[in-house]
């Protein structure tokens, strides 16, 4: 038996790609995950674990594309665009502002509304099933508002939004937002609560799932590093790896932001970007939220678990810059201090960025390619690899043989982008 050969041949065990290799286990497929690093150890390590099908409506509205060129000179910004040139950037940035539109944000919102939604009932029934111990709690996410126009401006973009897509979203009075979360200081004057969220560590889950796929038989390379492609006529032969070559009937991209570097050794173009996203992590506070938290002036997102709690959030788009940008971390602390009795835990435990995988219509990319006939795609997931991971193992098994999906795969399809 050629023990480097797999039914599939995933690249990458970030959370898509092990949710991915778990769901096609179940369904009999014999995998191999290979990964540069060790498993989770990209974007769905450090992010702030929260399961949100709220998140339905995307970035790219009319209006979006001013928010975006006022913050290439805040460099604490909650969005910040590096002002360096940089041509790929540029023309997917381009390409976003194309889409900042009603008709194409109604397209993006229902689309990711399904599989969010169909995730979130999966991620749901796999953590009872399996017994995952990821510190899942159904419990909703709650924006806190200091500023009657920001909240009135929230609810005109996206509470109305969650109502026209049946989602549950409740408005709240500043006094019913402090009597549910006594962690905030005084001053809220109203909240947006989504009962429908959900929250997990998810590093823990990310573990779990890597400890499932090997009980079931799968093989995770880890410190694999991908250097080349190996083709014949239509087909992936080979995958060259720092740990030697390895083959599979199937070939799965899962590689996160790191997708588009790896997919020009196959002539292909995603169009994507890496989203820098920060975090600190500390030893959880005695008075610590009770629920996971959006401060929405400062965009900070706030997290607690009993084994911590987590302070994120922010995205930049500086390419594939390397390390920490303190001023962005400076940035969460602050936004923390304005909205929280104790803003920081008795011990910082992880100062923390990775790059989010940007699709440039913000739906993720799923589906067969068809310029290689035994590659598929699951990438660009964008923040919402966690909330959507269940669902695109489920859509990626049923591309492969295994039980279909309920959901529509047509919009995530590598076809829309010629891929």
């Amino acid at each position: 038996m050629d023990t480097k050969r797999s039914d599939v041949l995933i690249l990458g065990g970030g959370v898509i790609g092990l949710a991915c290799a778990l769901s096609l286990l179940k369904a009999g497929a014999s995998v191999r995950v290979l990964e540069q690093g060790t498993a989770g150890c990209g974007s769905s390590h450090g992010n702030c674990g929260t399961i949100t099908p709220s998140h339905a409506p995307p970035l790219a509205m009319p209006g979006m594309i001013g928010v975006a060129l006022r913050s290439i000179l805040k460099s604490d910004a909650p969005l910040y665009l590096n002002p360096r040139f940089d041509g790929p950037r540029l023309r997917w940035l381009f390409g976003f502002a194309r889409r900042c539109n009603w008709r194409d944000f109604n397209h993006a919102a229902a689309a990711r509304l399904a599989i969010l939604q169909r995730s979130r009932q999966l991620l749901g029934e796999l953590v009872h099933d399996e017994k995952l111990d990821c510190e899942f709690a159904e419990d909703g996410v709650l924006y806190a508002y200091r500023t009657a126009k920001k909240q009135a401006v929230d609810e005109q973009h996206h509470a109305a939004v969650l109502d026209g897509l049946g989602i549950e979203v409740q408005r709240l009075r500043g006094e019913d937002v402090e009597a549910m979360e006594p962690a905030l200081t005084p001053g809220v004057v109203g909240g947006l609560f989504h009962p429908g969220d959900a929250r997990l560590r998810p590093d823990r889950y990310v573990a779990e799932l890597a400890q499932r796929v090997v009980a079931l038989g799968g093989v995770i390379e880890t410190g694999a590093r991908i250097d080349d492609f190996t083709t014949s006529e239509d087909r992936i032969t080979q995958v060259v790896t720092s740990r030697g070559a390895f083959q599979g009937d199937t070939v799965l991209l899962a590689l996160g932001a790191w997708s588009p570097l790896l997919a020009k050794k196959l002539d292909l173009r995603l169009p994507m970007q890496p989203g820098k996203g920060y975090s600190l992590t500390y030893a959880r506070p005695s008075l610590a939220p009770r629920h996971a938290l959006v401060l929405r002036e400062a965009s900070v997102c706030v997290t607690t678990w009993q084994s911590g709690y987590r302070l994120g959030s922010t995205m930049e788009f500086s390419g594939y810059a390397e390390g920490i940008n303190r001023t962005r971390l400076n940035a969460l602390r602050r936004g923390a201090a304005e909205g929280l009795r104790e803003p920081e835990g008795p011990e910082l435990l992880e100062e923390w960025w990775g790059w989010r995988p940007m699709s440039v219509d913000e739906l993720p990319i799923i589906g067969r390619s068809a310029r290689w006939s035994n590659l598929l795609l699951a990438t660009g997931h964008g923040m919402l690899g966690v909330s959507m991971s269940t669902g695109t193992g489920e859509l990626v098994t049923g591309m492969l043989g295994g039980p279909a999906s309920p959901i529509d795969a047509l919009p995530y399809a590598p076809a829309r982008f010629g891929l």
